[in-house]
């Protein structure tokens, strides 16, 4: 399966709409994913938890995370990224990088209703987290594109047969 480029993986990131599946560890060592937005700036993906949030919580206690960003329509490309966020700015601090929070909304939303999310949502404190991609594990694949080959779309350890000859 072909792999993104490093310039198609950021376009892909760039796009709007996408949601982030982001995942990580409860005190009890079990996972939680949690469908959230983000944007993809200065090499890194940045999320903004609610206070409140169960996921908040997890990331306080442990930051590690796993990040998927992927869409349901060809060539359905994907990126997975692993690694520990990084907490920039902690509840309070909202006035401090409200900026990036409109721009997240307006990735999500016209830009009208977005600043009526921003306005309506003012009072509930979040955080703001950077998980940069230089210091994380990227993954990235899609499905060939009509003028790659189509063959052998999964990767040799998949096969039973690790010899197998794909017909083109």
């Amino acid at each position: 399966m072909p792999t993104l480029s490093n310039e198609e993986r950021d376009a892909f990131l760039d796009e709007a709409g996408i949601l982030l599946r982001i995942a990580v560890v409860r005190p009890d060592g079990s996972p939680l994913v949690t469908p959230i937005w983000h944007i993809h700036e200065d090499a890194a993906i940045w999320f903004t938890p609610r206070e409140r949030s169960e996921w908040f919580g997890c990331l306080r206690r442990d930051p590690r995370v796993a990040l998927c960003i992927d869409e349901d329509a060809l060539p359905y490309r994907k990126v997975v990224i692993e690694g520990t966020a990084e907490l920039l700015h902690d509840v309070g601090a909202d006035r401090d990088w409200r900026a990036l929070y409109r721009r997240i909304a307006k990735r999500y939303v016209p830009e009208e209703a977005a600043e009526a999310y921003v306005r309506n949502t003012i009072d509930e404190p979040r955080g703001l987290y950077r998980l940069a991609l230089a210091d994380a594990v990227v993954r990235s694949w899609r499905m060939p594109l009509p003028d790659e080959a189509q063959e052998g779309i999964w990767h040799r350890r998949y096969y039973q047969d690790p010899d197998i000859q794909f017909e083109v």
